[in-house]
C-alpha cells in the first residue's frame, strides 16, 4: 500500500513537471512568434527586403485585403515593399490569439491596423500561420481581411 501511495506521489510529480514545463515552452513559442510579427512590422517600416525575407518560409504566400495571393517569399517581399511604398501609413498588429494545432506549427490571429491613409484608419484582421525550422520560428502564411458587415435579417 505504502509503495502504491509512493509511486503515485512520484507519478504526480512528474506529471505535474512536465505539464510545468510544456506551459513554459507553449509562453515561450508565443513570445517569440509575437517577436517574429514584430520584426516583421519594423523591417516593413524600414522598408528592409532582406529582413522581411528572412521572416518567411521559401514557399510562404499572402492573401492580402484587396485580393493579391502572392505566392512565395521572393513575390511577398516585392509586394510588401510595394504595397507599403503605395499606401504609407502606420501599421500595427495586435497578436490576441496564439495556438499551436502541432507543436512544430502556430496560427497566430489578430487586428490589423493602418493608420494615415486616404480612409483614415483601416481597421482589418490578421492570421499568420507559423512553421518551426532549426528552432526557428518563420512565417508559412499571411491572410488578411477586412470585417463584412452583418448579413441581413432574413
Amino acid at each position: 500500500m505504502m509503495r502504491t501511495a509512493v509511486a503515485l506521489a512520484v507519478a504526480a510529480i512528474v506529471a505535474l513537471g512536465a505539464t510545468t514545463r510544456a506551459q513554459q515552452e507553449s509562453e515561450s513559442n508565443v513570445t517569440k512568434i509575437r517577436a517574429v510579427v514584430g520584426e516583421y512590422l519594423a523591417a516593413r517600416e524600414r522598408r528592409d527586403a532582406k529582413a522581411i525575407g528572412a521572416l518567411f518560409t521559401e514557399d510562404a504566400d499572402q492573401l492580402t485585403s484587396s485580393g493579391d495571393w502572392r505566392k512565395g517569399r521572393d513575390e511577398i517581399v516585392r509586394g510588401t515593399l510595394a504595397s507599403s511604398q503605395q499606401s504609407g501609413g502606420q501599421r500595427t498588429i495586435t497578436i490576441e490569439t496564439v495556438r499551436f494545432p502541432h507543436p512544430d506549427m502556430a496560427i497566430a490571429d489578430g487586428r490589423y491596423e493602418l493608420a494615415g491613409v486616404n480612409e483614415g484608419t483601416r481597421k482589418m484582421w490578421t492570421s499568420f500561420v507559423f512553421v518551426r525550422a532549426g528552432g526557428e520560428w518563420r512565417i508559412a502564411a499571411i491572410r488578411n481581411m477586412l470585417p463584412a458587415p452583418p448579413a441581413a435579417a432574413r
